[in-house]
C-alpha cells in the first residue's frame, strides 16, 4: 500500500511540474466583452410586457424574441400577479382564439416542435407556457440582452385598480390590499421592499399608468412618499395620458405631486419611466402594441442589480422616440445639459419645466361649469386630482435644437426636461401624438442638504 502511494504521489508532481511548462490558457473573449474599467452607456429596455401567462397574446419566448430583435438591451415580462415559474398548460383553442390561427405555426417555426410540448389531442390539445428559467437560455445574449423576473402587482381599492410592477423579484408578489388607494400602494411597496431584503436583491417597484381607471390622483402619488418611481408614459391606448375636461394629463400629474412633496412634505420627488404594457403582438388595432415607449439607463454593466440600482439612483431617462446622447447635469454650476440624437429631418423642442419657491400648493376642488361636483355614470363624485395654480410645472425655458441647457438659478423647487420631436411615432398610442423624451428632476439637492442640516 505505501508502495503504491508513493508512485501516485510521483505521478501527480510530474504533472504539476508538466503543466507549468505548459503556455498559458487565454480565456477567448472575456476581456472584450467585460472590460476591466467599463464606461457607463445607455441600455435601452422595457419593464412593463404580459404574454400568454396572464392576458398577452403571444407566447413568452416570442415576445422576448420581438425585443431582442428590435435593439433593446433588457425586458421584465410582468404578468398580472404571477411570475413565470412551474407547470402551466394552456389549450390550444384559448391560445389561437386570443393569439390568431397563425400563433402555434409562428412559435413552432421560431423554436421548432423539439421545444414546443404538447400533450393531448384535437379539441383537448394543450401547450405548455414555458417558464423564465427554462427560455432565457434560448433568448439571453451577455452584454447585449438580459430578462428580468418581474410581476404587475394587480390590486384595487376604493373601487378603482392599483397596479404596480416589481422588477427582479424572487417570488410572486402578490397583491395586499388597502382600505383608500394611497394604503394599497404603500402597502404592495413594503411588501416589494420586505421581499427584496429577505431576498438580499435589488428590487425596483413602480406605479403603472395612474390615469388608468382614473385611478391615482396627484394628491395620492404625492402623499405614499414611499413611492419613488411611476410611469410618465404608458404605450397602451387606454391610459388616459392626456386626461380629460376634469382629470390632468399624466405630466401635470407629476409636478404637482413633485411640488407638493417637496414643499408640503419635504420629500424626495418621483422619478419617471416610460413602459409599453404590451399585450399585443400581432398588429391588432387599437391594441397595446410592443415598441411604443422604454426607459433609457445609464450604467457600467448589463446585469439586473446595476440595471436597478441606476433606474433608483435617476440615472435615467424615459423615452416614446427620442434617444439622447447625453443628460449631464452639474450641481455645483446648476447646469442641465441635454445632447439629443438627430433622426432625419426631424427638428425638436426642449421645455425646460419647474416650480419655483415659494409657490402657492392650495388646490381647489373640481367642479363644473355649474359649479357643481361631476359625478360619473353611477352618480357618485368622479375621482379627481384637485386644481392647482398654473405656477405649478410651469415651463420656465423652450430651446430649439439639439443641444438644450438650462441654468439653474437657485429659485426653482426642481427642474426637469420634456423634449419633443416634430416626428410623429412610429406606432402612435393617441392622436396627434409625436415622439418624446422625459429628463429626470434636477435642482432639488437643496433638501438634502435641508435634511443634512436637520440632522447635525
Amino acid at each position: 500500500m505505501k508502495r503504491d502511494f508513493s508512485r501516485a504521489a510521483a505521478a501527480y508532481v510530474f504533472l504539476i511540474f508538466s503543466a507549468a511548462l505548459l503556455p498559458p490558457v487565454r480565456l477567448a473573449s472575456a476581456d472584450e466583452i467585460i472590460p476591466a474599467r467599463p464606461t457607463p452607456r445607455w441600455w435601452k429596455g422595457n419593464l412593463h410586457t404580459h404574454t400568454f401567462w396572464s392576458d398577452g397574446d403571444d407566447f413568452p419566448e416570442m415576445v422576448a424574441e420581438w425585443y431582442r430583435t428590435h435593439d433593446y438591451h433588457f425586458l421584465a415580462l410582468s404578468d398580472h400577479n404571477v411570475l413565470a415559474q412551474g407547470m402551466r398548460w394552456m389549450n390550444k383553442s384559448a391560445i389561437v382564439k386570443r393569439g390568431g390561427p397563425a400563433v402555434v405555426d409562428n412559435y413552432l417555426a421560431r423554436f421548432g416542435p423539439d421545444w414546443v410540448q404538447t400533450r393531448g389531442a384535437d379539441a383537448a390539445m394543450e401547450i405548455r407556457l414555458k417558464p423564465l428559467d427554462e427560455f432565457r437560455a434560448l433568448v439571453e445574449q451577455r452584454g447585449k440582452f438580459l430578462m428580468i423576473p418581474a410581476d404587475e402587482i394587480s390590486d384595487h381599492a376604493e373601487g378603482v385598480p392599483v397596479h404596480i410592477n416589481a422588477s427582479n423579484i424572487q417570488e410572486v408578489a402578490l397583491p395586499v390590499g388597502g382600505q383608500t388607494v394611497r394604503e394599497a400602494i404603500a402597502n404592495n411597496l413594503r411588501s416589494v421592499e420586505e421581499q427584496a431584503k429577505r431576498a438580499g436583491r435589488e428590487i425596483l417597484a413602480h406605479l403603472n399608468h395612474p390615469n388608468f381607471g382614473w385611478a391615482v390622483t396627484a394628491e395620492d402619488l404625492a402623499h405614499v412618499v414611499l413611492e419613488r418611481h411611476f410611469e410618465v408614459y404608458n404605450g397602451h391606448p387606454i391610459v388616459g395620458h392626456l386626461g380629460d375636461e376634469h382629470r390632468p394629463g399624466v405630466e401635470r400629474l407629476w409636478d404637482i405631486a413633485n411640488t407638493i412633496r417637496l414643499v408640503d412634505l419635504h420629500a424626495e420627488p418621483l422619478f419617471g419611466i416610460a413602459t409599453d404594457d404590451s399585450h399585443n403582438y400581432h398588429g391588432k388595432p387599437g391594441g397595446a402594441h410592443p415598441g411604443r415607449g422604454w426607459v433609457m439607463v445609464r450604467s457600467t454593466h448589463l446585469t439586473p442589480e446595476y440595471i436597478v440600482k441606476a433606474i433608483k439612483a435617476g440615472d435615467c431617462y424615459a423615452s416614446s422616440g427620442v434617444s439622447l446622447q447625453e443628460v449631464r447635469y452639474d450641481r455645483e454650476e446648476r447646469l442641465l445639459e441635454l445632447a439629443i440624437e438627430p433622426e432625419g429631418e426631424a427638428r425638436y423642442v426642449t421645455q425646460f419645466i419647474g416650480t419655483l419657491r415659494n409657490v402657492d400648493t392650495t388646490g381647489k376642488a373640481v367642479v363644473d361649469a355649474d359649479g357643481k361636483t361631476p359625478l360619473d355614470k353611477s352618480g357618485k363624485p368622479i375621482r379627481a386630482s384637485r386644481r392647482y395654480s398654473d405656477q405649478i410645472g410651469q415651463v420656465l425655458k423652450t430651446v430649439e435644437g439639439l443641444n438644450p441647457r438650462y441654468k439653474l438659478t437657485g429659485q426653482e423647487l426642481y427642474v426637469r426636461a420634456t423634449v419633443t420631436s416634430t416626428l410623429p411615432p412610429r406606432d402612435p398610442s393617441f392622436k396627434d401624438q409625436r415622439q418624446q423624451a422625459w429628463t429626470q428632476p434636477v435642482g432639488w439637492e437643496w433638501l438634502q442638504k435641508a435634511e443634512e442640516k436637520a440632522a447635525e
